[in-house]
């Protein structure tokens, strides 16, 4: 099934200077000395589109006006394009500050058209703009549609009926004969489909039938599809000069959704990012801040990243205000393919333990959250190291560093041997313990730290195990008088 979703930013404009998600500041763009776009708090204060620059400042003397930037609209565009890449590897650039998504292929992996659109939108806020969807099985008509202030077809005479009731000025071709079709009475799309077409492309020219007939499916299309880099770097100037690590999350959470399309169209998997957060440059000039975040676990989509820089963000004590950001991805390898088992694995995956203990380490810092490391040592209080859980063990490692199988060892051991007593030449501990495995002798240590100890799985009157160790005298001698230590317990 073939389905197109048309994305309109109908306030680029403004956006790239005020985002959705910044302060609702009194701001106005201005092309030609024109009021282009306003803000909801100049739109209150008396400054509407059309208005020039005189009158909006004596609306509201307090406005901030920009001059339209083109650069800024179209470095913006291609941010969303960028993020949209996470929905389908096929989005194309169209006029208008409109994007064309073919989405045929990405219905089933998303659930459906309706979550997509609604997957669409919460990116688009994430990203700080405003949106408008059209969908329809050709893309020029979804562009129509997202043009005419939304709309959804799925069928081609669902569609056909749909462009009937469209002005005729959303198309680019018969913008200049406007005034003509208006005095003939042709004020919708539906109304110069029906002028005989000789005398419509002698009056308007080939350009209005080919729009026509691309939207209605009866014309091949062309597209400038939107290509990612190899490498990713995303940057964002900030709208002001900013010390609140929020807005700062909302900036950062922009780059995320660049990263999020990046790393789905490539097939590929973070390890390590860095935002940089740029600071005031000339004379005043410092360094930027660098925020670096470890993966355990490569990730390719952005929820888990967003809650780990989110705790770093919180952290964090900002030197200096910051104008913009800088995101990348120095570390990356190919995207793991998903699990082929067929019922979940009990108490989560690998993966979904790994994000839980990056979250305690961006939360805690990473001193406190250690993991087991084993270490080329007989003596059992010094077989075991503990590190950060960030450190990546090997498995073959850890596996060459544990001692040659043996007897069964408790998984805790107790802070500090506690001694025992021995009562009619058994060692007692609530009960008296009976030996129950075989003696298993370490030797280790020098240089005043040599062990030299027996130990036994004992077993109480209750059914509970104990590991103890007997001290072996010095010159072999295993008379009873002997002392014993409780070392571990058994579950």
């Amino acid at each position: 099934m073939r389905l197109w979703i048309g994305l309109h930013l109908p306030r680029l404009p403004l956006e790239v200077f005020c985002p959705s998600w910044s302060a609702d500041t009194c701001t106005a763009v201005l092309e030609k000395e024109v009021v282009l776009a306003v803000s909801p708090a100049a739109r209150r204060a008396g400054v509407l589109p059309g208005m020039r620059r005189g009158g909006a400042l004596m609306m509201a003397p307090e406005a901030t006006l920009q001059e339209r930037a083109p650069a800024r609209e179209e470095e913006a565009l291609h941010a969303v394009a960028m993020a949209m890449l996470q929905f389908t590897p096929q989005v194309a650039e169209g006029e208008e500050a409109t994007l064309l998504m073919d989405v045929g292929a990405s219905l089933r992996l998303f659930g459906g058209i309706l979550r997509l659109c609604a997957r669409v939108r919460a990116s688009l806020r994430a990203l700080g703009f405003t949106g408008v969807l059209g969908v329809a099985p050709t893309a020029r008509s979804a562009w129509l549609l997202a043009r005419g202030g939304a709309g959804r077809t799925l069928t081609i005479a669902r569609m056909e009926r749909r462009l009937q009731g469209l002005p005729v000025g959303l198309l680019p071709p018969a913008r200049p004969y406007l005034a003509w079709l208006e005095g003939i009475g042709c004020l919708s799309v539906g109304d110069v489909t029906r002028l005989p077409r000789p005398g419509l492309q002698r009056r308007c020219g080939a350009a209005l039938l080919e729009m026509l007939d691309a939207a209605l499916g009866q014309a091949p299309e062309m597209f400038r599809w939107i290509e990612a880099p190899l490498n990713f770097q995303a940057k964002l100037e900030l709208f002001d000069r900013v010390d609140n690590t929020d807005l700062l999350m909302a900036g950062a959470g922009r780059l995320l959704q660049q990263l999020t399309g990046w790393l789905n169209v490539r097939q590929l998997a973070v390890e390590r990012i860095v935002l940089r957060l740029e600071h005031e440059r000339g004379r005043v000039a410092r360094p930027p801040t660098a925020v670096e975040i470890l993966l355990a676990e490569a990730v390719w989509n952005d929820d888990h990243l967003v809650r780990l820089l989110k705790e770093r963000l919180a952290k964090l004590v900002l030197e200096a205000p910051v104008i913009g950001l800088c995101l990348e991805a120095p570390e990356v390898k190919p995207m793991a393919p998903l699990s082929d088992s067929l019922f979940p694995e009990p108490g989560g995956t690998n993966e979904d333990r790994q994000r839980l203990f990056e979250l305690l380490v961006a939360r805690l810092g990473a001193d406190n959250v250690l993991q087991a490391a084993p270490k080329a040592d007989y003596r059992p209080e010094h077989a075991n190291s503990w590190v950060p859980v960030q450190e990546k063990l090997r498995p073959a490692d850890v596996v060459a560093q544990l001692p040659p199988g043996g007897m069964p060892r408790p998984a805790w051991l107790l802070p500090k041997p506690i001694p025992l007593l021995v009562r009619n030449h058994r060692p007692f501990y609530c009960s008296p313990l009976r030996m129950v495995s075989a003696a298993e002798r370490i030797e280790a240590g020098w240089w005043g730290e040599t062990q030299t100890r027996d130990y036994f799985i004992a077993q109480g009157e209750d059914n509970a195990h104990y590991w103890v160790y007997r001290e072996r005298l010095p010159g072999g001698s295993e008379d009873m008088e002997a002392r014993w230590y409780l070392h571990g317990l058994f579950g």
